[in-house]
Formats: structure tokens, sequence, C-alpha cells
């Protein structure tokens, strides 16, 4: 080393760190060579560091045309300024410098990059095993029902969630919803939901109770820019009802031999505001009808041309559907599948659920002896005079069963008189809410089964009516119903679940007796 040469060691050398922006670093982009510090007058916080501490001379590290560094220098040793020689040698250690630093930012990013893409690929196998962990192991058995699922995963791992839950009464609850989020803050959400709906919905009966109370418990503990859309119903198997409530959720679609239908009802999605409320309403599905439940990642996605699927097209796929053997959510699948094209990847998860009610077979009427068959059913709006409405639909419905003139004359009696109590005493004459009829056969018996809303639960044996006190108008002349109705018919049967109360109407075919209680 010359005695001109800068005496440095490794001990002389430290680091800062420098922004971009800083005028420094703009400065010297347009220099080359050692650069006095004295002589800057840059509003500079880079410059007033290195002066602070001691720092005479930098020189820019550039490596294609870019700064990536600097190479800064204290007061040469014995307190003698830099010579020309000085600078000339330290400008050659900057130029032999720069490609060696800039190869050590490129491995030192490039380790931070792995160890960022192995923490997210542990997150997204954390975030899996938490999906699939939750998501149902098998689908209910309903005899009379078919239930069906498809979900395809993204590979980000999004949000959606499916369940189902046996509730009282032989009752089964079914939900899907969507988290907002991915990665493992949507899988905790997913979990989280899921725990509250299952224990909201062993507490009230009613879906838009069981939305309002679990949107009252997420809303305090929801991330924030995050929520949930959520469709809850619950399905009664016996008569096709299905009540229920949206959380801000895609449409599910009801396709019938009429055409496809949506099932709107409104509300806001989970976990926005504590005071949302949520409306409930309710459809009879009748044999061969099917409700199809999907998730928005269905519609969202793309084929190889970046054209959405839409709801428009999968409208129009869930009309086209021929109603043949196939069932309608494998038809469904498969045309997705032709639109995305072999390659696709989802975007976000994909999740369909379908609930048919099945469409009964040909040879029904053979059906083993005690084993029942819906023949029809059908619901009337609960306004004065419609009882008459019911009554001869019931005689229309049974007319192949050519029982005695006598008896169907009976029957039409009973059905209006119990059609009657249905729409004054249990629905309130409230148009909105309907009385559902049901029209059932086995080998041995005929079963009309009359529902309304009002929960209450009249007795199954009620006493005969004083005559005498109702003439003398110490009684209300009402309350000769049921007293009535179980006259006109072999057997009678009430049921309640709090929210619904069921007449049974039963006549034996072929013979007198007690054909036992209904299910």
């Amino acid at each position: 080393m010359s005695l001109e040469e800068p005496r440095i060691s490794a001990s002389d050398i430290s680091t800062l760190d420098l922004d971009p922006d800083d005028p420094l670093v703009v400065h010297l982009r347009d220099v080359s060579g050692a650069v006095d510090l004295d002589n800057l007058r840059l509003e500079s916080p880079a410059v007033r560091q290195m002066m602070r501490d001691g720092i005479d001379v930098v020189l820019p590290l550039t490596n294609l045309g870019e700064v990536i560094g600097v190479l800064a220098l204290g007061p040469r040793r014995g307190r003698q300024s830099y010579t020309a020689g000085d600078r000339a040698f330290l400008t050659g250690l900057a130029a032999r410098l720069a490609p060696a630093v800039r190869l050590a930012q490129m491995v030192r990013q490039q380790q931070v990059e792995a160890q960022a893409r192995e923490r997210m690929e542990q997150e997204m196998r954390i975030a899996r095993l938490i999906q699939q962990t939750l998501l149902p192991k098998t689908l209910p058995d309903l005899p009379g029902w078919r239930i069906a699922t498809d979900y395809r995963p993204a590979q980000a791992v999004g949000g959606d969630f499916y369940d189902f839950l046996d509730l009282a009464d032989g009752r089964l609850g079914l939900v899907i919803g969507d988290v907002t989020s991915k990665g493992v803050p949507a899988a905790l959400m997913m979990a989280t939901t899921r725990s509250v709906l299952r224990a909201t919905a062993l507490q009230l009966p009613s879906p838009g109770q069981v939305l309002g109370r679990a949107n009252e418990l997420l809303c305090s503990d929801m991330p924030p820019n995050m929520f949930v859309t959520c469709f809850y119903a619950v399905l009664e198997p016996a008569t096709g009802r299905l009540a229920f409530a949206n959380a801000g959720h895609p449409l599910p679609f009801l396709h019938r031999d009429g055409g496809v239908d949506e099932l709107r009802a409104t509300g806001m999605p989970l976990g926005l505001m504590s005071d949302a409320r949520y409306e409930e309403r309710e459809i009879h599905l009748i044999p061969g009808e099917r409700v199809l439940f999907y998730s928005d990642g269905l519609v969202e996605s793309h084929d190889p041309r970046s054209e959405m699927l839409g709801l428009p097209r999968l409208r129009q796929y869930v009309t086209a559907y021929p109603n043949d053997e196939t069932p309608l959510i494998d038809y469904l699948i498969a045309e997705f599948a032709r639109f995305t094209g072999p390659d696709w990847e989802p975007e976000d998860d994909v999740t369909v659920v379908m609930l048919e009610r099945e469409a009964l077979g040909e040879h029904a009427e053979t059906i083993a002896e005690g084993g029942w068959h819906t023949l029809a059913e059908w619901t009337l709006a609960s306004e004065p005079g419609n009882e008459r409405l019911a009554m001869e639909q019931v005689a229309k419905e049974i007319r192949a069963l050519e029982l005695p003139p006598a008896r169907v004359e009976r029957l039409k009696t009973a059905v209006a008189e119990a059609t009657l109590n249905a729409m004054e005493h249990g629905n309130g004459y409230r148009a909105e809410e309907p009385v559902h009829i049901q029209v059932r056969t086995s080998a041995t018996a005929l079963s009309v089964r009359v529902t309304d809303h009002g929960g209450g639960s009249p007795s199954a044996n009620p006493h005969p009516p004083d005559l005498e006190a109702k003439l003398a108008s110490d009684e209300s002349p009402r309350g000769w119903g049921l007293f009535l109705i179980k006259g006109m018919v072999d057997d009678m049967h009430v049921v309640s679940d709090g929210l619904h109360c069921t007449v049974d109407l039963v006549l034996h075919l072929g013979g007198d007796g007690n054909v036992g209680e209904q299910t």
C-alpha cells in the first residue's frame, strides 16, 4: 500500500440504511467518484446523520445506473486530507464493490422471499386443515330427499363453508356461507361462524332469529374489513316446508317444472351491524322440485378469454336443466367445466349444494303397507272462502281412489273445517301466512294434513260442546270445529312444533280401525 492509499480496517466499516428517495441518493445518481459532505448543501436526513457520525467522504455504489448503496469514510488517519490518489483508489474500490454488494442484496432478497413463501405455505396448510376438518364428512340421509354437494377450494384458501344441522322434530338445518377474506384469518372466522350458528340453531327455531342472534355474537369479534355472507334454511322433510333467511348471500335458485325462481329474503351480512334484522320466508317443495345453493366463487369464475360466468348464465344453465336422470348438480358442474376449460384454476372457493325432493315413481301406489307417498300438496292464502277451494282440491286429488261418495263428502267437510280453523285461529286471517295442505296415501289409509303458522296445540280429543250453553249465549257459538272434524274422519292427530300446528285427518281404505300415528 502506498503512502497515499487510505488505511482502512474492518473495525472502521459500519452500515447505514438509506431511503431511496433521500436527496443524497438522488444527487449521487448524477456524480461519480468521491463526494465531500462539507461541500453538499442538501436538506438530507442521510447527510445530517453522516455528519453527526463524523463522515467526510462518500462514494456511490452503482449498478446498471442505479445507486444501490454508498461507501462512507470518516477522517483519514493522521487527520490529513484525502489526496487525489486516495480518491482514485476509493473510486476503483467502489466500482469493484458495487457488483458484490448487488449480489449480496439479491441473495438476501431471495432468502427473505423464500422465508415469506414458506410462512405463506405453512399458513395455507393450516387454513386448509381447518377448512377440511370443519366441512361435513357425510351427507344427511333423508328418505324421499336427495342432497349433494360440490366443493372446489381455491389455491389461496377462501372462506366458503357449508353445514347440515340435525334439529328437533326431525328437521334439518342447511347452511352455506362465505367469509370475505382468505387464508388463516378466513379459516378461523369460518370456524367461529360455524360454531356460533350451530349453537344458536339449537336454541332458536326460526332461521331469521338464528341469523339475528349469530350476527349479534359475531359483530364484537369480527376483524376490520371482514364479514360473512350466509344463507340458512330449515327443512321439514315430512311436509316439504323450507323456511329460510339470508345474510347477504347469493340468492339460491328454486327449480321446478314451471321454470326457475330465486329464494329472496333480505338481510345484511353477518358482522357488519349489530342491530340487523333478517327477513324470514318459506316455500313448500313438492316431489320433483329442487333448490340450488352456491357461493359467489361460482358466478365469478372466468373462462380462458377472461369472460365471467355471471348470474344470467348460471340461471340459463339451471333453466335448461333437462330434468332427466342426471342430478342437477352434476349437470351444472359439467356445464361449468365446459365454460371454464380444462386449465381452469379457481380464483375463489367454489361451493354448490343441492337439495331435491325426489319425484314419485310410476308405481308409487304399490308401495309396501305402512309406507306413505304424497299425492299432492299446496298452499292457500288465509282469506275467508278459501276453505271451499281446499275441500274441492282434495276431492279432485283423491278421485282415483274411488272412495264412496258419502265418505268423500264427510272428508270434504272435515278438510273445510280444519282449513277454516287454520286460517282464522292459527293465522289470524293474515293473507301472507299461508295454510299448507298435503294429501298422502299408503296401502291402507288416506291422510290429509292441514298446517298453520299459529304454533298452538289444540286438543286432539275435544270434548262435546255444551249445546244448551251455546244456545243460551253462555258460551261462544264457535268451538264446534275439532269435535265436528273428529266425527267426520276415522282418525285425527294434532301436532305442534311451537311454530306450526298440523291437523292430520285420516280415512281407512277398505276397513275400519285405528291406522296408528302418522309420521
